[in-house]
């Protein structure tokens, strides 16, 4: 079983049945009993909207686990899920992709949850292999490929060549702080106050990184006005919100370029011919691509399916344990 632990996504792959679980990670819990009310989609729903007594919680931040229990919680319910609703089977072996720039604390953390949840065997491995892997790049040839994964907590950049990282950066700039960024300028100029769900709307329907053809898309968006305390609606249009999220994607470019300057200028010719590759969320926002190009002015491609990329690769390893066993990142776990 393959595992993109996602601070906004958990996508989970089974070994010749392909993608069987893609939800947000999202987990409701009942304060007085402790006991959890919807994991996924259905505990995405409540967020911002629940009772006092009940509390809608991410467990991940910045693509590590910041709550253990709840974290430990949401894998159970899905590898249960994945098992359709059966427990007591045999634990599955398990590879979950972590960003690269994670403590050996943090891994440790990672692996118990899964060993607690129920896996026999537990390998992790760097999310920029999984997502390039997933990308169909050639990882295990001596040629440079770069890629840049952005997903909902962390931006992974990195340069790769025969199963391994040459050169890594990662900065925990990415999707959820493009989302902030909206609402604080929704805040600052508007003077309305907006949700989680509702910044992260904005962001998909207006959003861009770079002026397009869309650039005279408009907006309704409600929320509360600061000044009377009342529900109102403002219309937006994108480049204003382009403009809001310039610093996020600044740090985003500013760690593409960082990298490239250290590479090896073998592998540094070899990504001129090839370009870079963007996957995960972030990769989705309109015209990112082109701004990378624009910035650094090497062709940049987006994956096929850059949401799916780290699951695919994560399945990919599985299916070619033997050729691809050096892509793992220290000792595996096992019961």
């Amino acid at each position: 079983m393959g595992i993109d632990l996602g601070t906004a996504n958990t996508l989970v792959y089974v070994s010749g049945k392909g993608i069987v679980l893609q939800e947000p990670s999202v987990v409701a819990i009942d304060q007085d009993d402790k006991l959890p009310l919807a994991v996924g989609e259905e505990a995405k729903q409540m967020l911002g909207r629940t009772p006092g007594n009940v509390v809608a919680l991410r467990p991940l931040r910045d693509g590590v686990i910041a709550d253990f229990d709840t974290a430990e919680l949401m894998l159970k319910h899905f590898i249960r899920q994945v098992h359709g609703g059966r427990t007591g089977l045999v634990g599955p072996r398990i590879v979950i992709g972590i960003p690269s720039g994670v403590t050996g604390v943090e891994r440790r953390a990672v692996m118990d949850a899964a060993i607690q949840a129920g896996a026999r065997d537990v390998r992790l491995i760097d999310e920029p292999i999984a997502a390039a892997i997933g990308a169909g790049l050639p990882v295990a040839e001596p040629t440079g490929n770069m890629i840049v994964d952005i997903g909902g907590g962390t931006t992974e950049v990195a340069v790769l060549s025969l199963q391994g990282i040459v050169l890594s950066e990662s900065v925990r700039v990415a999707g959820d702080e493009l989302s902030d960024s909206i609402t604080q300028y929704m805040k600052k100029v508007h003077n309305l106050v907006i949700g989680e769900r509702t910044a992260e709307e904005i962001k998909i329907q207006v959003a861009s990184a770079y002026p397009t053809q869309e650039d005279d898309i408009i907006m309704d968006v409600r929320g509360l006005h600061l000044l009377s305390g009342l529900p109102r609606t403002v219309t937006i249009k994108g480049p204003e919100i382009r403009e809001s999220m310039s610093e996020p994607l600044s740090v985003i470019i500013e760690a593409v370029k960082r990298t490239l300057e250290r590479t090896p200028p073998e592998l540094a010719a070899d990504i001129i011919d090839r370009g870079i590759m963007l996957a995960g969320g972030g990769a989705l926002l309109r015209g990112l691509d082109t701004l990378i190009s624009h910035e650094t002015g090497i062709v940049t491609h987006v994956a096929a399916d850059p949401l799916s990329c780290v699951v695919l690769g994560t399945g990919r390893v599985l299916e070619n344990f033997k050729q691809l066993e050096r892509v793992f990142r220290g000792q595996s776990r096992s019961l």
